[in-house]
């Protein structure tokens, strides 16, 4: 939805879980997973040192994560990423550095960005921030139908299981936590076709967009 926004307002996307996803690539890449303080000081080094960046990818004409300039669009959305990207982004090291990142990509305007502390840390006066929200069922069958579609072997229980975890250390971290800002308009999918969402969504941003002018 953030990346069919962007594109109908003519304003850049930038997708930060992917950016997590990137740097616990490369935790993995380099046997850096285990949490402990010397791999999350080499994993730091290993980020300084490398390239991430957004290309759009022309011809599905979506923005992806390339990283050394390589595409690892793919890669980083594996099971094995995502089993361990909330560890990752956990570590306040790591998210510093990210947000950094985020920001200064940002620093200009114009741009939709997803993720999930982005309202309340990265861009805490955002001129519109939406908090998305569905079931947590709904959530896993969507992604495990994604999954399932790429071939990946992986039970709905398993997906469900993976998500609620990473609900859960996302929201009880103690560096930027996952919460619900209360200037953020709620929106809930769980029932909502992916046209009707955006569509709501687009509304919010041209009334924003409309106030901004007066």
């Amino acid at each position: 939805m953030a990346r069919e926004l962007a594109r109908e307002l003519g304003y850049i996307y930038i997708d930060s879980g992917a950016m997590y996803r990137g740097v616990t690539l490369l935790s993995i890449r380099h046997g850096l997973s285990e949490d402990n303080e010397h791999n999350c000081i080499q994993l730091l080094e290993l980020l300084h040192q490398s390239n991430l960046e957004f290309r759009v990818n022309k011809n599905s004409q979506r923005s992806e994560l390339w990283m050394d300039g390589m595409c690892c669009e793919a890669e980083i959305r594996t099971p094995a990423v995502t089993k361990q990207v909330s560890a990752v982004s956990a570590v306040p090291a790591i998210r510093e550095a990210l947000v950094e990142l985020q920001r200064k990509w940002g620093a200009g305007g114009g741009v939709v960005m997803e993720g999930r502390d982005i309202g309340s840390v990265v861009f805490p006066n955002a001129e519109l921030k939406i908090f998305m929200t569905a079931s947590p069922e709904v959530r896993a069958q969507r992604r495990f139908r994604e999954w399932s579609s790429q071939g990946k072997t992986i039970s709905y229980e398993e997906v469900l299981a993976d998500l609620v975890e990473r609900d859960h250390l996302d929201s009880t971290r103690a560096h930027s936590p996952l919460v619900q800002v209360p200037e953020a308009r709620v929106l809930d999918n769980s029932e909502l076709s992916p046209s009707e969402q955006l569509q709501l969504a687009l509304s919010w941003a041209r009334e924003t967009i409309e106030q901004a002018k007066t």
